[in-house]
């Protein structure tokens, strides 16, 4: 098992920026990816970025150049980093954990980004 905690979110202004994290505990040993993904009313689920454990990085289309996502692997936690923000963006942001044989999610926190 694999425990997610999230922190940060809030409400911002377009153009702003805001900080979210997630520390992992458990059995979180091994080839792993920490990621995040978002989900905005009446739409799916959607990969925002994610860092394996080798510093692998990969972003949507739609967050390059404005998102960062960084690692701590010897905290087991993973942050994103969004500066210039855009209502569009808001959504739940989900933290989610991936192993060779199991995944995980975090609760999820609120990023509202007002116009």
């Amino acid at each position: 098992q694999v425990q997610l905690v999230e922190s940060g979110g809030g409400l911002v202004q377009a153009g702003g920026s805001l900080r979210i994290s997630c520390a992992a505990s458990g059995s979180i040993s091994g080839i792993n990816s920490m990621g995040w993904h978002r989900q905005a009313p009446g739409k799916q689920r959607e990969l925002v970025a994610s860092v394996s454990s080798s510093g692998s990085v990969d972003y949507a289309d739609f967050v390059k150049g404005r998102f960062a996502i960084s690692r701590d692997n010897a905290k087991n936690t993973v942050v994103l980093q969004m500066v210039s923000l855009k209502p569009e963006d808001t959504a739940v942001y989900y933290c989610r954990w991936v192993g060779l044989t199991a995944s995980y999610w975090g609760q999820g926190i609120q990023v509202t980004v007002s116009s």
